[in-house]
Protein backbone atom coordinates (compact mmCIF):
# COMPACT_ATOMS: atom_id res chain seq x y z
CA UNK A 1 0.00 0.00 0.00
CA UNK A 2 1.54 3.86 -0.86
CA UNK A 3 0.95 6.32 1.95
CA UNK A 4 -0.03 9.55 0.23
CA UNK A 5 -0.64 12.29 2.47
CA UNK A 6 -2.86 15.25 1.11
CA UNK A 7 0.16 17.53 1.98
CA UNK A 8 3.72 16.60 2.50
CA UNK A 9 4.76 19.65 4.60
CA UNK A 10 8.53 17.87 4.96
CA UNK A 11 9.03 16.88 1.31
CA UNK A 12 8.36 20.76 0.50
CA UNK A 13 11.15 21.51 3.04
CA UNK A 14 14.02 19.43 1.61
CA UNK A 15 13.22 20.39 -2.00
CA UNK A 16 15.10 23.74 -1.37
CA UNK A 17 16.64 23.00 2.24
CA UNK A 18 19.84 24.53 1.66
CA UNK A 19 18.33 27.96 0.25
CA UNK A 20 16.19 28.04 3.30
CA UNK A 21 18.32 27.87 5.79
CA UNK A 22 20.80 30.07 4.59
CA UNK A 23 18.39 32.61 4.35
CA UNK A 24 17.42 31.88 8.79
CA UNK A 25 20.63 32.29 9.46
CA UNK A 26 21.64 35.65 7.02
CA UNK A 27 18.18 37.30 8.70
CA UNK A 28 18.86 35.76 12.21
CA UNK A 29 22.41 36.85 12.02
CA UNK A 30 21.35 40.70 11.20
CA UNK A 31 18.72 40.86 13.99
CA UNK A 32 16.22 41.96 10.98
CA UNK A 33 12.91 40.79 12.39
CA UNK A 34 10.19 43.34 12.05
CA UNK A 35 9.97 45.52 8.77
CA UNK A 36 12.99 45.34 7.48
CA UNK A 37 14.55 45.50 3.78
CA UNK A 38 13.78 42.07 2.94
CA UNK A 39 10.04 42.73 3.16
CA UNK A 40 10.42 46.02 0.85
CA UNK A 41 12.18 43.74 -1.32
CA UNK A 42 9.48 40.80 -1.58
CA UNK A 43 6.59 43.82 -1.58
CA UNK A 44 8.28 45.23 -4.52
CA UNK A 45 8.73 41.85 -6.29
CA UNK A 46 5.30 40.78 -5.61
CA UNK A 47 3.87 44.06 -6.74
CA UNK A 48 6.52 43.25 -10.45
CA UNK A 49 5.53 40.32 -10.49
CA UNK A 50 1.14 41.13 -10.75
CA UNK A 51 1.77 44.31 -12.15
CA UNK A 52 0.66 47.09 -9.95
CA UNK A 53 2.02 50.00 -8.22
CA UNK A 54 1.41 48.48 -4.20
CA UNK A 55 1.91 45.52 -2.53
CA UNK A 56 1.41 45.66 1.66
CA UNK A 57 2.79 42.50 3.32
CA UNK A 58 0.19 41.97 6.37
CA UNK A 59 0.32 39.07 8.77
CA UNK A 60 -2.09 37.35 6.93
CA UNK A 61 -4.97 36.64 4.64
CA UNK A 62 -7.99 37.42 7.21
CA UNK A 63 -6.21 40.65 8.35
CA UNK A 64 -4.98 41.93 4.39
CA UNK A 65 -8.97 41.58 3.45
CA UNK A 66 -10.36 43.29 7.07
CA UNK A 67 -7.55 46.26 6.11
CA UNK A 68 -8.66 46.34 2.82
CA UNK A 69 -12.44 46.80 4.38
CA UNK A 70 -10.88 49.80 6.65
CA UNK A 71 -9.20 51.28 3.72
CA UNK A 72 -11.88 51.41 1.73
CA UNK A 73 -14.37 53.07 3.82
CA UNK A 74 -16.83 49.62 4.25
CA UNK A 75 -18.47 49.82 8.09
CA UNK A 76 -21.54 49.70 10.17
CA UNK A 77 -25.04 49.99 8.00
CA UNK A 78 -23.37 48.54 4.97
CA UNK A 79 -23.75 45.27 3.09
CA UNK A 80 -20.56 43.00 1.30
CA UNK A 81 -21.86 40.21 -1.29
CA UNK A 82 -19.01 36.86 -0.77
CA UNK A 83 -20.02 33.38 -1.75
CA UNK A 84 -20.59 31.01 0.86
CA UNK A 85 -18.22 28.96 -0.76
CA UNK A 86 -15.37 29.78 1.01
CA UNK A 87 -13.54 30.20 4.09
CA UNK A 88 -15.36 31.71 7.12
CA UNK A 89 -12.56 34.54 7.14
CA UNK A 90 -13.86 36.15 4.42
CA UNK A 91 -17.08 37.01 5.75
CA UNK A 92 -15.51 36.95 9.16
CA UNK A 93 -13.78 40.25 7.82
CA UNK A 94 -17.06 41.52 6.58
CA UNK A 95 -18.17 40.94 9.83
CA UNK A 96 -15.39 42.56 11.79
CA UNK A 97 -15.43 45.85 9.81
CA UNK A 98 -19.05 46.60 11.01
CA UNK A 99 -20.58 45.30 7.81
CA UNK A 100 -23.18 42.31 7.15
CA UNK A 101 -21.63 39.58 4.75
CA UNK A 102 -24.58 38.71 2.24
CA UNK A 103 -23.72 35.22 0.99
CA UNK A 104 -23.98 34.22 -2.60
CA UNK A 105 -24.31 30.89 -4.24
CA UNK A 106 -21.64 29.40 -6.71
CA UNK A 107 -21.52 27.67 -9.85
CA UNK A 108 -20.38 24.29 -11.47
CA UNK A 109 -17.12 25.59 -10.98
CA UNK A 110 -17.29 26.73 -7.54
CA UNK A 111 -16.84 30.20 -7.62
CA UNK A 112 -19.55 32.49 -7.32
CA UNK A 113 -22.50 33.00 -9.54
CA UNK A 114 -23.07 36.55 -10.73
CA UNK A 115 -26.78 35.49 -11.35
CA UNK A 116 -27.10 35.19 -7.58
CA UNK A 117 -24.87 38.82 -7.09
CA UNK A 118 -27.23 40.32 -9.08
CA UNK A 119 -30.70 39.08 -7.07
CA UNK A 120 -28.90 39.68 -3.36
CA UNK A 121 -28.06 43.66 -4.13
CA UNK A 122 -30.07 46.17 -2.06
CA UNK A 123 -29.38 49.64 -1.05
CA UNK A 124 -27.34 48.59 1.61
CA UNK A 125 -24.93 46.68 -0.57
CA UNK A 126 -21.88 48.73 -0.50
CA UNK A 127 -19.16 45.95 -1.81
CA UNK A 128 -18.86 42.56 -3.92
CA UNK A 129 -16.14 40.06 -2.58
CA UNK A 130 -15.53 37.80 -5.29
CA UNK A 131 -13.10 34.75 -3.77
CA UNK A 132 -10.89 33.22 -6.80
CA UNK A 133 -11.25 29.82 -5.27
CA UNK A 134 -8.92 26.94 -5.70
CA UNK A 135 -6.68 29.05 -8.32
CA UNK A 136 -9.16 30.27 -10.82
CA UNK A 137 -10.39 33.33 -11.46
CA UNK A 138 -14.32 33.92 -11.42
CA UNK A 139 -16.30 35.88 -14.53
CA UNK A 140 -14.80 39.13 -13.95
CA UNK A 141 -16.44 40.63 -16.75
CA UNK A 142 -19.61 40.06 -15.49
CA UNK A 143 -18.81 40.91 -11.71
CA UNK A 144 -17.35 44.40 -13.44
CA UNK A 145 -20.26 45.22 -15.19
CA UNK A 146 -22.54 44.68 -11.83
CA UNK A 147 -20.19 46.72 -10.03
CA UNK A 148 -19.93 48.98 -12.26
CA UNK A 149 -23.76 49.49 -12.76
CA UNK A 150 -24.70 49.80 -9.00
CA UNK A 151 -21.52 51.63 -8.09
CA UNK A 152 -19.86 49.12 -6.18
CA UNK A 153 -16.65 48.39 -4.96
CA UNK A 154 -14.65 44.85 -5.47
CA UNK A 155 -12.38 43.83 -3.24
CA UNK A 156 -11.28 40.66 -4.03
CA UNK A 157 -10.50 37.69 -1.85
CA UNK A 158 -7.66 36.21 -4.28
CA UNK A 159 -5.78 34.14 -1.22
CA UNK A 160 -6.23 30.81 -3.53
CA UNK A 161 -4.99 32.30 -7.11
CA UNK A 162 -1.67 34.33 -6.85
CA UNK A 163 -0.52 33.86 -10.75
CA UNK A 164 -4.56 32.52 -11.88
CA UNK A 165 -5.67 34.73 -14.51
CA UNK A 166 -8.82 35.80 -16.28
CA UNK A 167 -8.48 36.86 -19.84
CA UNK A 168 -4.81 37.32 -19.06
CA UNK A 169 -5.18 39.84 -16.14
CA UNK A 170 -3.54 38.52 -12.28
CA UNK A 171 -6.34 37.65 -9.97
CA UNK A 172 -5.83 40.58 -7.49
CA UNK A 173 -5.80 43.25 -9.66
CA UNK A 174 -9.57 43.69 -10.97
CA UNK A 175 -10.68 45.34 -8.01
CA UNK A 176 -9.87 48.17 -5.79
CA UNK A 177 -7.88 45.94 -3.45
CA UNK A 178 -6.19 42.10 -4.21
CA UNK A 179 -5.77 40.24 -0.98
CA UNK A 180 -3.29 37.11 -0.45
CA UNK A 181 -2.68 34.36 2.04
CA UNK A 182 0.76 32.94 2.36
CA UNK A 183 -0.62 30.30 4.62
CA UNK A 184 2.25 26.91 4.08
CA UNK A 185 -0.47 24.99 1.85
CA UNK A 186 -0.96 28.10 -0.41
CA UNK A 187 0.67 27.79 -3.94
CA UNK A 188 2.85 30.46 -2.35
CA UNK A 189 3.06 29.46 1.14
CA UNK A 190 5.82 30.77 3.92
CA UNK A 191 6.69 28.83 6.95
CA UNK A 192 4.16 30.45 9.07
CA UNK A 193 0.65 32.79 8.40
CA UNK A 194 1.26 35.58 6.05
CA UNK A 195 -0.28 37.76 4.02
CA UNK A 196 -0.72 40.94 1.28
CA UNK A 197 -2.86 43.76 -0.03
CA UNK A 198 -2.39 44.66 -3.58
CA UNK A 199 -3.56 47.93 -5.06
CA UNK A 200 -3.13 50.89 -7.50
CA UNK A 201 -4.70 53.25 -5.37
CA UNK A 202 -1.93 55.47 -3.75
CA UNK A 203 -4.75 56.72 -1.22
CA UNK A 204 -5.72 53.15 -0.25
CA UNK A 205 -2.32 51.99 0.20
CA UNK A 206 -1.13 54.49 2.73
CA UNK A 207 -4.51 53.68 4.80
CA UNK A 208 -3.16 49.91 4.67
CA UNK A 209 0.53 50.88 5.29
CA UNK A 210 -1.32 52.74 8.36
CA UNK A 211 -3.66 49.84 9.37
CA UNK A 212 -0.92 47.45 9.48
CA UNK A 213 1.10 48.61 12.18
CA UNK A 214 -0.75 50.28 14.86
CA UNK A 215 -2.04 53.26 12.98
CA UNK A 216 1.24 54.89 12.55
CA UNK A 217 2.54 57.09 9.44
CA UNK A 218 5.29 55.31 8.13
CA UNK A 219 6.95 58.43 6.71
CA UNK A 220 6.78 60.42 10.20
CA UNK A 221 6.05 57.78 12.56
CA UNK A 222 3.04 59.58 14.03
CA UNK A 223 -0.52 57.56 14.85
CA UNK A 224 -2.81 59.01 12.91
CA UNK A 225 -5.68 56.17 12.97
CA UNK A 226 -6.41 53.10 14.92
CA UNK A 227 -4.90 50.29 13.02
CA UNK A 228 -3.82 46.50 14.55
CA UNK A 229 -0.60 44.59 14.95
CA UNK A 230 -0.45 43.08 11.62
CA UNK A 231 2.72 43.07 9.72
CA UNK A 232 4.13 40.31 7.59
CA UNK A 233 7.07 39.78 9.94
CA UNK A 234 11.09 39.91 7.78
CA UNK A 235 11.70 35.97 8.09
CA UNK A 236 8.75 35.09 6.45
CA UNK A 237 9.00 37.69 3.86
CA UNK A 238 12.76 36.80 2.72
CA UNK A 239 11.19 32.75 2.69
CA UNK A 240 8.85 34.15 0.17
CA UNK A 241 10.67 35.71 -1.91
CA UNK A 242 13.14 33.19 -2.84
CA UNK A 243 9.74 31.42 -3.21
CA UNK A 244 8.69 33.76 -5.56
CA UNK A 245 11.50 33.16 -7.51
CA UNK A 246 10.69 29.49 -8.27
CA UNK A 247 6.56 30.25 -8.64
CA UNK A 248 5.85 29.70 -12.33
CA UNK A 249 7.80 26.68 -11.69
CA UNK A 250 5.83 25.16 -9.05
CA UNK A 251 2.56 26.35 -10.73
CA UNK A 252 3.45 24.42 -14.11
CA UNK A 253 3.87 21.57 -12.02
CA UNK A 254 0.38 22.03 -10.55
CA UNK A 255 -1.11 21.94 -14.18
CA UNK A 256 1.12 18.87 -15.28
CA UNK A 257 -0.69 17.20 -12.08
CA UNK A 258 -4.12 18.68 -13.01
CA UNK A 259 -3.95 17.74 -16.37
CA UNK A 260 -3.37 13.83 -15.76
CA UNK A 261 -6.21 13.77 -12.52
CA UNK A 262 -8.27 14.99 -15.95
CA UNK A 263 -6.51 12.40 -18.38
CA UNK A 264 -7.20 9.71 -15.92
CA UNK A 265 -10.56 10.39 -14.25
CA UNK A 266 -12.67 12.23 -16.67
CA UNK A 267 -14.12 8.98 -17.99
CA UNK A 268 -15.94 8.32 -14.59
CA UNK A 269 -19.67 9.79 -14.84
CA UNK A 270 -20.11 9.95 -10.56
CA UNK A 271 -17.46 12.71 -10.68
CA UNK A 272 -17.23 16.34 -11.73
CA UNK A 273 -14.11 17.61 -12.30
CA UNK A 274 -12.70 21.15 -12.33
CA UNK A 275 -11.90 22.34 -16.00
CA UNK A 276 -8.48 21.12 -17.41
CA UNK A 277 -5.56 23.36 -17.42
CA UNK A 278 -5.44 25.04 -20.75
CA UNK A 279 -9.42 23.89 -21.88
CA UNK A 280 -10.94 27.27 -21.20
CA UNK A 281 -9.05 29.99 -23.60
CA UNK A 282 -10.12 33.20 -20.62
CA UNK A 283 -8.71 31.33 -17.94
CA UNK A 284 -5.18 30.54 -16.63
CA UNK A 285 -5.61 28.10 -13.79
CA UNK A 286 -3.42 27.43 -10.76
CA UNK A 287 -4.78 24.50 -9.28
CA UNK A 288 -4.21 25.77 -5.51
CA UNK A 289 -6.63 22.69 -5.04
CA UNK A 290 -8.21 19.92 -7.21
CA UNK A 291 -11.67 20.15 -5.67
CA UNK A 292 -14.27 17.66 -7.40
CA UNK A 293 -17.55 16.51 -6.80
CA UNK A 294 -17.99 12.81 -6.16
CA UNK A 295 -21.40 10.23 -5.63
CA UNK A 296 -20.68 8.20 -2.53
CA UNK A 297 -18.30 10.29 -1.46
CA UNK A 298 -17.64 9.59 2.15
CA UNK A 299 -17.45 5.69 0.89
CA UNK A 300 -14.73 7.06 -1.29
CA UNK A 301 -12.82 8.92 1.01
CA UNK A 302 -13.00 5.51 3.18
CA UNK A 303 -11.39 3.62 0.76
CA UNK A 304 -8.77 6.06 -0.36
CA UNK A 305 -7.49 5.99 3.21
CA UNK A 306 -7.30 2.34 3.59
CA UNK A 307 -5.36 2.43 -0.21
CA UNK A 308 -3.14 5.60 1.75
CA UNK A 309 -4.17 8.41 0.06
CA UNK A 310 -5.14 11.41 1.95
CA UNK A 311 -8.52 13.31 1.06
CA UNK A 312 -9.94 16.66 2.54
CA UNK A 313 -12.85 18.74 3.01
CA UNK A 314 -12.60 22.15 2.25
CA UNK A 315 -13.78 23.85 4.94
CA UNK A 316 -14.23 20.84 7.16
CA UNK A 317 -17.29 19.97 4.64
CA UNK A 318 -19.43 23.30 5.65
CA UNK A 319 -19.96 26.26 3.77
CA UNK A 320 -20.76 29.48 5.33
CA UNK A 321 -24.40 29.55 5.06
CA UNK A 322 -25.04 26.36 7.08
CA UNK A 323 -23.47 28.18 10.31
CA UNK A 324 -26.49 28.73 11.66
CA UNK A 325 -24.85 29.36 14.86
CA UNK A 326 -23.58 32.77 13.04
CA UNK A 327 -27.28 33.57 12.25
CA UNK A 328 -26.98 32.47 8.52
CA UNK A 329 -29.81 30.62 6.97
CA UNK A 330 -29.74 31.42 3.15
CA UNK A 331 -31.13 29.02 0.49
CA UNK A 332 -28.43 28.64 -1.61
CA UNK A 333 -29.70 25.75 -4.08
CA UNK A 334 -25.99 24.48 -5.96
CA UNK A 335 -24.05 25.01 -2.83
CA UNK A 336 -25.94 22.90 -1.00
CA UNK A 337 -26.03 20.12 -2.91
CA UNK A 338 -22.26 20.68 -3.79
CA UNK A 339 -21.03 20.40 -0.62
CA UNK A 340 -22.35 16.68 -0.49
CA UNK A 341 -19.95 16.38 -2.81
CA UNK A 342 -17.39 18.00 -2.84
CA UNK A 343 -13.56 17.06 -1.76
CA UNK A 344 -10.28 17.81 -2.16
CA UNK A 345 -7.52 15.29 -3.57
CA UNK A 346 -3.91 15.67 -3.20
CA UNK A 347 -1.78 18.08 -5.10
CA UNK A 348 1.47 20.06 -4.55
CA UNK A 349 4.60 20.66 -6.69
CA UNK A 350 6.08 17.33 -4.80
CA UNK A 351 3.31 14.80 -5.95
CA UNK A 352 4.94 12.16 -8.55
CA UNK A 353 3.63 11.24 -11.24
CA UNK A 354 3.27 8.04 -9.84
CA UNK A 355 1.79 9.14 -6.63
CA UNK A 356 -1.07 10.59 -9.33
CA UNK A 357 -1.73 7.44 -11.38
CA UNK A 358 -2.06 5.75 -8.39
CA UNK A 359 -4.78 7.73 -6.95
CA UNK A 360 -6.34 7.42 -10.39
CA UNK A 361 -6.38 4.11 -10.38
CA UNK A 362 -7.85 3.59 -7.16
CA UNK A 363 -10.56 5.99 -7.65
CA UNK A 364 -11.17 3.89 -11.16
CA UNK A 365 -11.49 0.41 -8.91
CA UNK A 366 -13.89 1.99 -6.37
CA UNK A 367 -16.59 3.49 -9.08
CA UNK A 368 -16.00 0.09 -11.21
CA UNK A 369 -16.93 -2.34 -8.55
CA UNK A 370 -20.07 0.13 -7.81
CA UNK A 371 -21.03 0.03 -11.62
CA UNK A 372 -20.11 -4.20 -11.71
Amino acid sequence: MENIPFFNYPALFEQRKDEYLDIVQDVLSRGAYIMQQDLFDFENDLAKYLGVKHAIGVADGTMALLASLMAVGIGRGDEVIVPSHTFIASAAAIHHSGAKPILADCQEDHLIDPNSIAKLITSKTKAIMPVQLNGRVANMDAINKIATKHDLIIIEDSCQALGAKYKNQFAGTFGLTGTFSFFPAKTLGCFGDGGAVVTNSDEVAAKIRMIRDHGRDPIDGKVKIFGFNSRLDNLQAAILGLKLKYYDEDVFRRRQIATLYHLHLCAIEQILLPPAPDSEVDHFDVFQNYEIEAQDRDKLREFLSKAGVGTILQWGGYTIHQYSELGFNSDLKYTEEMTKKFMLLPLHAMLSDKDVVYICKKINEFYDSKNN
